[in-house]
């Protein structure tokens, strides 16, 4: 067992566990945040994604180790003052989100996306998002809940 340090959605936390734990699991078993899913496994999916230093990563591919002292966001933390934030608004409204599996990866990676290009051109939507895989929509009705939320501003 080792004991790590580090930030989720603002909070300092420090957890005992084997070094090689999935940040994915971690987040889910030890701190109880089941925002990030188990999709493949093997980081194709996207649907564990989540923000750690400010990077998009799939957390099934992070052992908790290299986690030390990192701030991660994850989806639970990115509600403003328990209201949805504009990019959750913009996928609510949008259609943007169907099963769910797909979501909060879908919707850290617009984060991400529109911090880089607050005013993305679709070539750009599409290479933002394309480590999240969805079997619902057919991408179109999530491109337009990315382009919604670029309109509101929702990068600011």
């Amino acid at each position: 067992m080792t004991t790590i340090q580090l930030t989720v959605n603002g909070q300092s936390k420090t957890i005992e566990s084997p070094p090689m734990k999935r940040l994915l699991d971690v987040l889910r078993e030890d701190l109880h945040l089941p925002g990030a899913k188990e999709g493949c496994g093997e980081g194709e999916c996207g649907s564990c994604s989540v923000l750690m230093n400010g990077d998009l990563v799939n957390s099934c591919l992070v052992p908790i180790l290299q986690a030390e002292g990192a701030e991660i966001t994850t989806i639970e933390g990115v509600a403003i003052n328990e209201r949805l934030h504009p990019i959750q608004q913009c996928f609510l409204e949008n259609g943007g989100a169907q099963c769910g599996i797909c979501t909060p990866g879908m919707i850290l990676a617009t984060r991400h996306l529109l911090e880089k290009y607050p005013q993305p051109t679709l070539l750009q939507i599409q290479d933002g998002l394309s480590g999240n895989l969805c079997r619902c929509t057919g991408y179109i009705r999530i491109f337009n809940a990315v382009q919604a939320a670029a309109l509101v501003g929702a990068a600011e």
